[in-house]
């Protein structure tokens, strides 16, 4: 499926975008925030890579590996999104106090 494809692309690209950012940064929140967003988007790019695998290949081993990508990407995603939501208003407490000085 070309579209999945496109997701795909995006969320490493997104993966890719974050973890340059995240070494480019100096304070310490938003780091943890900015690791936390690349994880939502490394845990989407394994998932949809595990869906695309089910269109391409039907054997019992890949479903079982689908399975396996699928279940560790959405489990990651949904980590890192938890971490996200919990480091968001630390990171905009910590973006205003380094305004103000």
């Amino acid at each position: 499926m070309p579209a999945l494809v496109i997701f795909i692309i995006f969320s490493f690209s997104f993966y890719v975008y974050y973890k340059i950012r995240y070494v480019r940064s100096e304070r310490p929140i938003e780091r943890r925030f900015l690791s936390a967003k690349a994880s939502v988007a490394l845990g989407l790019f394994v998932a949809l890579f595990g869906i695309n695998q089910l269109f391409l290949y039907q054997t019992t081993v890949t479903y079982i590996i689908a399975a396996i990508f699928i279940i560790l990407g959405f489990a990651s995603a949904w980590a890192g999104y938890r971490a996200y939501r919990y480091y968001l208003p630390q990171a905009v407490e910590e973006a205003e106090a380094a305004k103000q000085k």
